[in-house]
């Protein structure tokens, strides 16, 4: 059974940072996609960032571009969010996701995604 594990959502100050991790288990290869999303109370889940399989391809939604950094390490089986300059529009809770699917102009569409980790909230005041 396919787990995605999230950790190292927090609480931070306006202008801050913070690093999501999610490591993946009971998959026996590497997925060719994996993103980050978020969503907040009210709002539609949003594509945060996704990356190929090697990390040599990735893209952002234009709200955190220049602030955050997507990157995967496939010898741990994980993905991992740096975020920094964080706003307090950024709070919401972010879901790590993985595809079959290859990396693609859809990489930020959640219908593309198959297995999603369990959320972690980050709060970000001003």
């Amino acid at each position: 059974q396919v787990q995605l594990v999230q950790s190292g959502g927090d609480s931070v100050q306006a202008g801050g940072s913070l690093r999501l991790s999610c490591v993946v288990s009971g998959y026996t290869t590497i997925f060719p996609c994996m993103g980050w999303f978020r969503q907040s109370p009210g709002k539609q889940r949003e594509g945060v960032a996704a990356i190929s399989t090697g990390g040599s391809f990735s893209r952002y939604a234009d709200s955190v571009k220049g602030r955050f950094t997507i990157s995967r390490d496939n010898t741990k089986d994980a993905v991992y969010l740096e975020m920094t300059s964080l706003k307090p529009e950024d709070t919401a809770t972010y879901y790590c996701a993985a595809t079959f699917s290859p990396y693609d102009g859809t990489a930020l569409r959640d219908v593309s995604y198959q297995y999603w980790g369990q959320g972690t909230q980050v709060t970000v005041s001003s």
